[in-house]
C-alpha cells in the first residue's frame, strides 16, 4: 500500500502522541499526577516529540523499499508508587498505550469498510488506511513482552511475586533486549500486519 511519506509521518507522530498520553492519563486516573504535572497530558506533539524516534528515524525508514515508517515519542513519566491499583497499576498504565492504538485502528478500519455508504473520497480512504497500518504496527510492537516495551511491563505485573527479580535482571540487559525486540518485531509485524490490516479494512495489503 503506497502512501505519501508526509502523511505517514504525520499519522505516526499523532499516533505515538496518543499512545503516550494514554499512558499518562491512565496513571492520572489511578492517582498519579506525575504526567499531568510534567505537562504531558496534552495532544500537542511538541510536548512529546523525540528528535530521533519521532523525526529522524521515520524519515530514514521512508527512504527504504516498502516505505513503512516507524518510531516513538518520549515516554510519559509516572510514579508506580502513587497508583491506587496495587500490583495491577503498572499493567493498566502499560496496556493503555497499545489499547489506544488498537482502538484507533478499529475505528478507522470500520470507516474504510463503510466507505461506500459514507461516500468517502479515495484519497481519504488512503489516509485512513495509513492510520490503521501505523496503529496496528505500534500495538504489535509495544505488546512484545521484552523490556522496555509495554508487553514486558504487563507480563511482569501478572507474574507471581517469586518472578519479580526478573525485572532487575532484564533491565541490566536493556541494550541487548532492545535489539532483540526489534528483530522479534520485524518477524511479528511481517506475519501479522497484513492479516490484521485486511481483517479490519477489507482491503488487500
Amino acid at each position: 500500500m503506497a502512501t505519501p511519506t508526509i502523511f505517514s509521518i504525520i499519522v505516526l507522530v499523532m499516533s505515538v502522541v496518543i499512545h503516550e498520553v494514554s499512558h499518562g492519563y491512565m496513571a492520572y486516573v489511578l492517582g498519579d499526577p506525575t504526567a499531568k504535572l510534567a505537562g504531558r497530558l496534552t495532544l500537542n506533539p511538541i510536548a512529546h516529540i523525540d528528535p530521533f524516534g519521532s523525526v529522524i528515524l521515520p524519515l530514514l525508514l521512508s527512504l527504504l523499499p516498502g516505505g513503512i515508517v516507524f518510531g516513538w515519542a518520549k515516554p510519559v513519566p509516572y510514579n508506580p508508587y502513587n497508583l491506587q491499583a496495587g500490583k495491577w497499576g503498572p499493567a493498566y498504565v502499560a496496556a493503555a498505550g497499545p489499547a489506544s492504538n488498537i482502538l484507533l485502528a478499529v475505528i478507522f478500519g470500520l470507516l474504510i469498510r463503510f466507505a461506500p455508504t459514507l461516500n468517502l473520497n479515495p484519497a481519504i480512504i488512503t489516509i485512513f488506511g495509513v492510520v490503521v497500518l501505523v496503529n496496528v504496527m505500534l500495538a504489535l510492537f509495544n505488546l512484545i513482552p521484552i523490556p522496555p516495551l509495554d508487553g514486558a511491563t504487563i507480563l511482569l505485573s501478572v507474574l507471581p511475586p517469586r518472578f519479580r527479580h526478573l525485572e532487575e535482571s532484564l533491565h541490566r540487559q536493556r541494550f541487548f533486549l532492545i535489539l532483540l525486540a526489534v528483530l522479534v518485531a520485524g518477524f511479528v509485524i511481517d506475519k501479522l500486519l497484513p492479516l490484521i490490516f485486511t481483517a479490519l479494512t477489507g482491503l488487500a495489503f
